[in-house]
C-alpha cells in the first residue's frame, strides 16, 4: 500500500504537492507511507482524482472500492 502512496507522491511531485491536493498537511501524507500505511477513506478520491487516475481508488482501497466484474 505505500508503494502506491509513493507512486502518487511522485506523480504530484513531492508529499506536500499531494497533501495540499487532498486538504492536508505533509505530516498527514508521511504518517500515510511510513505509519498507517493506507490512507483513510476520505481521501482516496481526493487522491485519484490528484493523480489524474494514475492511481486508482481500487488499488488504494480495494476493501472498500473492489474492481467491478460483469
Amino acid at each position: 500500500m505505500n508503494n502506491l502512496i509513493q507512486k502518487a507522491v511522485e506523480i504530484c511531485g513531492s508529499q506536500v504537492a499531494l497533501a495540499k491536493a487532498v486538504g492536508k498537511t505533509q505530516k498527514h501524507v508521511w504518517n500515510w507511507i511510513n505509519r498507517d500505511k493506507r490512507v483513510p477513506a476520505e481521501y482516496v478520491l481526493l487522491i485519484e482524482k490528484a493523480t489524474q487516475g494514475k492511481v486508482t481508488r481500487h488499488e488504494l482501497r480495494p476493501d472498500i472500492y473492489p474492481v467491478e466484474t460483469i
